[in-house]
């Protein structure tokens, strides 16, 4: 249990009441039955260390949970789950095998913070673990958490560490020409944060219009709705985003994935990238700028940064280290408009997400001391072989039933059925009960959906993309 725990334990920090979420987890994975009577949990000290949170937070959820009857504590054994069943547990199966299908029970309604299965390989949004610099990482962190300095350990600046401030700045006007003071980088524990501050200091609730690319990620078109946003689809083709059709109602925010549109991973064209600017001039719009992977370049050298073109100071550029080194580390940023700065802090003191303190102090000397451009380049050789594993593989298998993208970037590859009557879900799933994951492309369309799929290609060897293909090409065929 205890090498596990960070497995299923899933933290929303931007959501806050982490008590509260470990809590829930704990009890939802004992009420699924996935935690057995008499199972050893992680000490408090190693649960609060693997998930980066305070031990309190952690003696007071386990707390909790004892007075509830979910754990006991056994002298010389540590907590383990309770083996006097809960009363609140009676009836708990019954209330499961009588839903009706489809209807959400107590397990499934917080099911993400109760578990996150295993990535399957090919799953979007993962990059290559295996290939993570874990000794560089690990001597960078372990050198700040020995020397960390006094006002390193107050309440720092809500933004986030000083000096990582200026190391990402740094990385990201050479790497990817954006243009910025320090003082307009904001660290975040995840792009989705970022992106839910801006849209919360942009949007008034129900009153203004955000502009959104069709296809794009669904997770920024829920953040958005969320916000209060009337949501405009705007249609992208092989140049990207083409706001050249929206004339009726205008943007207060504009989100999109110029370097490497999501999903299509098409590169927003010059010509596109000024016409937006220009609406958003015009307008008074903010553009939220995802550039969720773009260090990833296989036929160019990256596509420079939109913002670093838009001389009016209406772009907020988000990056993240999720995709370039592991989701695990819990780290983005974006650099702010200075416009919207101050309102962006005020909201980020009110959230209480902040990435931990050791972790920021060693993401810093990672950078500063190159380990991150080196694990880039060599990662980006790694991807580009990895990449083409999987185009030649499903050209050659698939390619008389799907429209493949020419995987010129990125961590992922599109495809789309020629056959739109096909059911993308069916075939994920079927996919899914051969062990490899994807993700549909219609769940990325808002207009006219597209049946299709988004593979990763972090784990694209040619073995394993061979299989990926003859199985896509049965489950097609096998299709009535």
């Amino acid at each position: 249990m205890t090498s596990q725990a960070v497995t299923w334990l899933v933290l929303d920090r931007p959501q806050g009441d982490l008590e509260g979420q470990l809590c829930r987890a704990i009890r939802e994975r004992v009420q699924a039955g996935r935690l057995a009577a008499g199972e050893r949990l992680p000490s408090t000290r190693a649960l609060a260390l693997s998930l980066r949170i305070a031990r309190s937070t952690v003696v007071q959820a386990y707390e909790r949970l004892r007075a509830e009857g979910y754990l006991e504590t056994v002298r010389g054994s540590g907590t383990r789950i309770s083996t006097a069943r809960p009363r609140k547990l009676a009836g708990m199966a019954r209330t499961r095998a009588s839903a009706k299908p489809g209807e959400p029970t107590a397990a499934s309604v917080h099911a993400p913070l109760a578990s996150a299965p295993r990535a399957l390989p090919f799953q979007p949004g993962v990059p290559d673990l295996k290939s993570f610099p874990a000794a560089a990482w690990a001597r960078c962190v372990a050198g700040r958490i020995k020397s960390l300095r006094i006002h390193d350990l107050g309440y720092g600046p809500v933004a986030g560490l000083p000096e990582l401030r200026a190391a990402i700045l740094a990385h990201a006007s050479v790497a990817r020409g954006v243009v910025a003071q320090v003082d307009q980088v904001a660290v975040f524990p995840s792009a989705a944060a970022a992106i839910d501050t801006l849209a919360r200091v942009t949007l008034a609730p129900h009153a203004d219009t955000a502009w959104i690319e069709d296809p794009g990620w669904p997770r920024a078109r829920d953040l958005l709705r969320r916000a209060g946003a009337r949501l405009v689809p705007v249609p992208c083709d092989a140049d990207g985003i083409d706001p050249s059709g929206q004339t009726s109602t205008a943007p207060r925010l504009i989100y999109v994935t110029p370097s490497h549109q999501c999903p299509t991973g098409v590169s927003m064209s010059l010509p596109r990238r000024l016409a937006l600017l220009d609406v958003a001039r015009r307008h008074g719009a903010f553009i939220i700028e995802d550039d969720y992977d773009s260090e990833f370049r296989y036929d160019t050298q990256p596509i420079a940064a939109l913002q670093g073109i838009d001389s009016g100071q209406r772009v907020a550029y988000v990056g993240t280290f999720s995709k370039t080194l592991a989701p695990g580390l819990r780290v983005a940023y974006a650099i702010l408009p200075p416009e919207l700065a101050a309102a962006c802090h005020a909201d980020m003191a009110l959230r209480q997400g902040d990435v931990p303190v050791h972790i920021q102090a060693g993401l810093a000397d990672f950078l500063n001391d190159g380990h991150f451009r080196g694990h880039i380049r060599r990662m980006r050789g790694v991807y580009a072989e990895r990449m083409d594993n999987l185009l030649r593989a499903l050209t050659r298998h698939c390619g008389d039933f799907l429209d493949i993208s020419d995987g010129a970037g990125g961590l992922k590859l599109a495809v789309r059925f020629r056959d739109h009557g096909v059911d993308d879900r069916r075939v994920a799933q079927a996919l899914a009960q051969r062990g490899y994951g994807a993700r549909t492309f219609s769940e990325f369309c808002l207009v006219a959906p597209v049946p299709g799929l988004v593979f990763g290609i972090a784990q694209g060897t040619p073995a394993r993309s061979e299989a990926l293909a003859v199985a896509l090409a049965a489950i097609v065929r096998a299709a009535p």
